[in-house]
């Protein structure tokens, strides 16, 4: 065989195994996933960039997003990326407050779940956007019952996010993966009203969050 031809067939079979494995990789074990918004402050940051386990819940079918060979479910407090179901073509990003069965309530803004009060000191703290009072799905909320095979979740960053109290449950079946540690953060910059984030990114590396664990 030519010499040539020879490189260039080594190249390509090289190539295409690359390129199947990275398609095996992030169909199956791991994706990685952008922080674009401020809901889960101060777990996550915006400019966080993460790599979801895909695995852990199981490996799907991709497209159809049928498990073929479960391992495990996901647990309560753990920080999932779903897709959002009222747009399943975006991923959202938030924490497990209500497994299926578990009955969910907010009394003044503290959590319940099957009648006791959650510690969560993962919460941010920080008021709603623009200084105004809160609203009352912030404040007081259900009692719901969570369905089987969906999960009720909620930003750490309470008083600003969008989550089940406004669209409802998760399906099993929409969540792509466990969020498991940050390998990049960058400082993103905002307008000079603090709601709109510039597309390009300026500001230091947050180094002290690389490969930190998600919890």
């Amino acid at each position: 065989m030519n010499p040539t031809v020879k490189m260039v067939k080594e190249y390509t079979e090289a190539l295409i195994i690359a390129l199947l494995l990275a398609l095996f990789i992030r169909s199956f074990v791991v994706q990685a996933f952008k922080i674009p918004s401020e809901s889960m402050l101060q777990t996550l940051q915006v400019g966080d960039h993460l790599l979801v386990n895909k695995f852990i819940y199981g490996i799907k079918i991709p497209i159809l997003n049928r498990t073929i060979i479960p391992v495990s479910d996901p647990k309560f407090q753990d920080v999932i990326v779903f897709e959002f179901p009222v747009n399943p073509s975006v991923d959202f990003i938030k924490r497990v407050i209500g497994l299926p069965g578990d009955t969910i309530e907010l009394r003044g803004g503290e959590l319940f779940r099957n009648g006791e009060k959650v510690d969560e000191p993962y919460l941010s703290g920080l008021p709603p956007k623009g200084g105004g009072r809160l609203s009352g799905e912030q404040m007081e909320f259900g009692p719901v019952t969570v369905p089987p095979d969906h999960y009720f979740v909620m930003g750490d960053n309470r008083n600003n996010s969008n989550d089940s109290r406004y669209w409802g449950f998760v399906s099993r079946r929409a969540i792509v993966g466990k969020a498991w540690r940050i390998y990049w953060s960058w400082n993103k910059v905002a307008d000079a009203d603090g709601r709109d984030y510039h597309t390009e990114w300026s500001g230091p590396v947050r180094w002290g969050r690389l490969l930190g664990l998600v919890e």
